[in-house]
């Protein structure tokens, strides 16, 4: 999830009732998510959601890992998640959409070390929609 968390030194609070409570209800788009990779149960990643239940996302808009104009309809049940680091990512552009049974934890801030606190605020909740 470079450049948003380092790969190792810096800790994470991060919320597992959710998942269990209501699976869909407090996961939006752009929430980080901890997820046990679909590749390697014994994995765990860390990455953004990008498509919900429903949503079409384009493969990828790069055309790194698949042609730009490939699309998928997200599954009920599942999610799109995304690396911050698109070029060195391995997440649902390699193995598509990721069922919620696998989503672990949402995460709500780092808080190691001291000087990088941060409270992840949802980048996707201060867009503004014409109604």
């Amino acid at each position: 999830m470079l450049p948003t968390l380092a790969v190792q030194g810096e800790i994470g609070l991060e919320i597992r009732w959710f998942v269990r409570r209501d699976p869909l209800g407090n996961i939006k788009r752009g929430d980080i998510v901890t997820v046990r990779s679909p590749l390697d149960p014994k994995r765990l990643l860390c990455k953004r959601v990008l498509g919900l239940p429903g949503d079409i996302i384009c493969v990828d808009p790069t055309g790194l890992k698949a042609p730009s104009t490939e699309h998928v309809v997200i599954p009920q049940g599942h999610i799109w998640i995304v690396g911050d680091n698109t070029a060195n990512s391995r997440d649902s552009r390699t193995f598509g959409p990721v069922p919620m049974g696998l989503v672990q934890t949402k995460l709500v801030a780092r808080i190691w070390p001291p000087s990088r606190f941060t409270i992840f605020r949802n980048p996707t909740e201060y867009l503004a929609y014409d109604t």
